[in-house]
């Protein structure tokens, strides 16, 4: 494939912006190549700036589960370009939208709206602070939570993909408070909250985490999380701006019947559009301002169009047999990628829950961060590019998840299933 538009675009882009890129995994370093621009997109598929098209299993870093385009977002967002877009107050939709989150995740009965996962995220934990009156953090090696100050201590993502440990600009007397332990490890869990249980103001995790490449939780991991939280007065935070309304319509916490504190949510509930929230229970959400003393605020928050497209999404994925659909071609591409790499031979460890899935170039299994990171990073730059040579648009990075959207049929599945068995076979042939 020609791709000298974005070759093109790129150049211009290092001029003006650093590394060319507005995040850093776009950049697609750790897998030898360089980005694609987009154009366009519609369904399942997007188009390169140099018309190439290539099934995408991005979907915009999961929040396009209805796929590029569906027409009741697209009309969802032209009526509300009718009537403004930003008001820096309060709208009709903004209650709508909050409103059937708490209708479908019985965990929230208040909620905040704002515009990212990453604002999301840091804001349930000053909340959490300021409820508990404690300082300290407790989170989880290989989970990625947004890129604010102490939450970048060992995350996934885009900092693993870069081999990153943490950030310069972090100082020392903020990551002191984050303590970082193996995800899918109870025994470590519990240990660490008898030692430092009175000064944790919150354990944050991701309940399937998705930013380690997919990695689900094991038995009892996230149950022990609960119960050793609940005993030291500590908050659950569930980050959900990935899972929620992905893996379930409920999210994680549907699926493995945990109840936590805070959740927040990012992604899926703006409908493709910047937006985030958290929201928990009522006598803790109670204490943001200005019913509280913890203060947080944002310009946009609620921005109508971002509102409109999430409850236009919601509408859509609520309808009976969408997850049952979803899960059915989920399941299918996951056995034909397995099929695919064991008939060249070829060692790997795929995990999935629902439409998220990852595939480890690895003999697996993965539970943990550690593991993952022993993958054959190299092999899967080469797979991605022979991927991406036969048309199919994959996340530039072992470490971050597939998505799976309803746009997707059997036709485009198994269209990617075939090109995985002859990509798997020149990997193969590659090796001698």
């Amino acid at each position: 494939m020609k791709r000298t538009q974005s070759q093109d675009l790129f150049r211009q882009a290092l001029k003006q912006i650093p590394g060319g890129v507005n995040s850093p995994v776009r950049a697609c370093k750790s897998v030898g190549s360089e980005p694609l621009f987009i154009d366009r997109a519609v369904g399942c598929f997007i188009y390169d700036a140099d018309g190439n098209r290539y099934i995408d299993y991005v979907g915009s870093w999961g929040p396009m589960i209805l796929g590029h385009r569906h027409a009741a977002v697209i009309q969802a967002v032209r009526e509300v370009l009718e009537r403004g877009t930003s008001f820096g107050a309060p709208t009709d939709l903004e209650v709508e939208l909050a409103a059937r989150i708490i209708e479908a995740v019985p965990s929230v009965e208040m909620v905040r709206m704002v515009n990212s996962g990453t604002e999301a995220v840091m804001s349930a934990i000053r909340l959490a602070r300021g409820f508990t009156g404690r300082d300290g953090i407790l989170k989880f090696d290989g989970c990625y939570h947004g890129h604010a100050d102490a939450l970048l201590v060992e995350a996934g993502s885009g900092v693993a993909t870069l081999g990153i440990p943490g950030s310069p600009g972090v100082p020392q007397s903020v990551a002191a408070h984050t303590l970082s332990l193996p995800y899918n490890d109870p025994q470590r869990f519990r240990d660490a909250m008898r030692q430092h249980g009175d000064t944790i103001a919150c354990v944050i995790v991701e309940p399937v985490a998705g930013n380690m490449g997919l990695v689900s939780p094991r038995p009892g991991f996230l149950e022990t999380l609960r119960e050793e939280t609940e005993k030291a007065g500590s908050l659950l935070i569930f980050d959900e701006v990935m899972t929620g309304f992905r893996v379930a319509y409920g999210g994680a916490q549907s699926l493995y019947g945990i109840t936590p504190d805070l959740t927040t949510f990012g992604k899926i509930i703006g409908g493709g559009m910047p937006v985030g929230a958290y929201g928990g229970k009522r006598d803790i959400m109670e204490h943001i301002a200005p019913q509280g003393p913890v203060y947080q605020a944002g310009t946009l928050s609620g921005n109508p169009m971002a509102m409109a497209a999430g409850i236009a999404t919601l509408k859509e994925i609520r309808h009976a047999g969408f997850y049952d659909a979803l899960e059915e071609k989920s399941k299918r591409l996951a056995e034909g990628l397995e099929k695919a790499a064991a008939g060249a031979g070829i060692s790997v460890t795929i995990d999935r829950v629902g439409s998220m899935m990852g595939m480890f170039f690895n003999s697996g299994p993965v539970t943990c961060f550690s593991e993952a990171k022993a993958s054959d990073t190299a092999l899967f730059g080469r797979y991605y590019n022979g991927m991406l040579e036969k048309g199919i648009y994959l996340a530039p990075s072992q470490f971050e998840a597939l998505f799976v959207s309803s746009a997707h049929n059997v036709e485009h599945i198994d269209e990617t299933i075939r090109a995985a068995e002859e990509v798997m076979a020149a990997l193969k042939s590659e090796s001698g």
